[in-house]
């Protein structure tokens, strides 16, 4: 059933659908690892790691809302369950339990440098089928990139 209809045509719609869908697990999962290693960091730096990693949070959550919202307006309607996350997601395994400040630092740069080379590939993939879509894509990887240098500078 489709209750919105896009203005797109069926073969960029199928493009931007994929590239929207697979967007919003890999932020819905970098919100979800990112919360999880927050509640399990320690060593001593933990107080400003503890609360960059909620930064990390907040911008995927963030993004991860605009992301659905976007497929929603194509008429796509957008997955974020566990079980789509779980065998969509980009992001590798973290390990479970407390997390020394330099483990969750590395966790962290490797995650979002996962879902950063993921959106980097959705920039180019949606350039000619939708720009909107791709503008969405370039915020959201310049947010990540931001990120992924400030955990970077904190091992450096």
């Amino acid at each position: 059933m489709y209750v919105v209809k896009s203005p797109l045509s069926d073969a960029d719609l199928k493009t931007v659908a994929e590239a929207l869908q697979g967007a919003l697990v890999d932020l819905v999962d970098l919100s979800l690892v990112a919360k999880q290693v927050h509640w399990n960091v320690v060593g001593p730096r933990f107080r400003s790691v503890h609360l960059q990693l909620d930064d990390v949070v907040d911008t995927a959550r963030t993004h991860s809302d605009t992301v659905a919202e976007r497929a929603s307006a194509l008429g796509v309607p957008p997955d974020g369950r566990a079980s789509t996350v779980a065998t969509g997601s980009g992001i590798g395994v973290i390990p479970d339990g407390w997390i020394q400040d330099s483990d969750a630092v590395g966790t962290l740069v490797e995650a979002l440098g996962a879902v950063i080379v993921r959106m980097r590939e959705r920039v180019a993939d949606t350039g000619e089928a939708d720009p909107v879509s791709q503008d969405i894509f370039i915020q959201i990887t310049g947010d990540l990139e931001k990120h992924h240098w400030m955990f970077q500078a904190e091992n450096g």
